[in-house]
Order: C-alpha cells, then structure tokens, then sequence
C-alpha cells in the first residue's frame, strides 16, 4: 500500500471512531417510501425525530425508528455517555435503493407483466452538538 493510500485509510478510520452510526440493509419498502420519512428527521433532534417516527402513520417510520435507537445504542457504546445529556441530533440519513426482485404478473390473452418488487439501504449518521459542522 503506498504512502498517500494508507494516510487517508488512517484518516477514514479516525473519522469512522467519532462518528455513530446504524445502517438498515435490504429493507422490504421501496427507496421513495422510505425517502419521504427520512426527510421527515433530517437534521432534527433526537428526542424529536423520535416522536415523529412514533406518532407517524406510514409502515416505514417504524423501521426507521428502529434505527435510530439503534445508532443511539452505537453512541453509548462508542463514547460511554449517556445519549440524553449528549443533546445528538440526525446528522445524515441516506437511503439508497437495494436488490430488486423481479416478479410475474398475468395479464389478459396469455401476456405477463414484470412486478419489480424493490427494497433499500438506509444509512442514519447522528452527530453532536459539540461537533463542528464541515
């Protein structure tokens, strides 16, 4: 590994100890679903994007809620402080689209048609307060 490779591998690898993070892989709805929630939190408060999560009334909050508790739980774990004096907030959440699973439909006079089910990546990154935004 050359010089300049193994100075950014090592920068990554500083980045990735101060940043906390959950990711949600092959989830069953479909990226503009999911989307339309994950809107919903970005850049919101914990506590907040908690109760919208809660009170929502779409399948996918659900799921993303799910998450973020579990990107909370990566924080104590990481740093060893207690998310509630940590004032955390959603730093970035990236939904990406996953597998899709192709599927046949009948249709009328023996045709068929293609039913994509699709799925997605949901990548939620919190940050504190404390943090200097880049």
């Amino acid at each position: 590994m050359g010089a300049r490779k193994r100075e950014k591998a090592e920068e990554r690898k500083e980045l990735r100890k101060t940043e906390y993070l959950a990711k949600l892989n092959n989830c069953t709805s479909s990226p503009r679903k999911m989307r339309l929630i994950a809107d919903l939190i970005r850049g919101e408060r914990v506590v907040k994007a908690s109760n919208i999560l809660r009170f929502h009334k779409k399948e996918a909050s659900t799921k993303m809620e799910k998450l973020l508790w579990s990107a909370i739980n990566n924080y104590e774990e990481k740093s060893g402080n207690s998310w509630e004096s940590a004032e955390l907030f959603v730093k970035e959440v990236k939904v990406d689209g996953g597998r899709m699973l192709k599927r046949i439909s009948p249709r009328a006079q023996g045709r068929a048609f293609r039913v994509r089910k699709r799925s997605n990546h949901v990548t939620l990154i919190l940050g504190t307060a404390n943090q200097v935004e880049n």
